[in-house]
């Protein structure tokens, strides 16, 4: 449910700029799609139309419409920020985390909402 919703999050808000992702948060919406098609092959899974596929679920369309549409291009500012908080940045492929395991100690306990 929280990829989903992230996911429709971001699309409802497509000024916000991957650039300003990267900086504030260290990934982006191509984060999201590598990390999508990631844990299809986890599960065993393949993805039709690879990255390609993953990214137009995350973006909601095609990557290339989305960016001619949306992206705006970085300010100088914007750049340094960007080179400043690289070591923020997620990793992928060999430098990769491992995954987190699919089901902690406590995910199948019945929260309280009064807590």
């Amino acid at each position: 449910y929280a990829f989903r919703a992230l996911v429709a999050h971001l699309q409802e808000r497509p000024q916000v700029q991957n650039m300003d992702l990267m900086t504030l948060g260290g990934f982006c919406r191509n984060c999201l799609a590598k990390w999508y098609l990631r844990g299809a092959s986890e599960l065993g899974l393949e993805l039709p139309g690879g990255y390609d596929a993953a990214c137009e679920r995350v973006y909601g369309e095609p990557y290339k419409d989305w960016k001619s549409k949306h992206q705006a291009k970085a300010s100088d500012e914007q750049m340094a920020r960007y080179e400043a908080s690289k070591g923020l940045h997620a990793k992928h492929g060999d430098d990769a985390r491992p995954a987190p395991p699919p089901l902690s100690d406590v995910c199948c306990a019945v929260a309280d909402p009064h807590e």
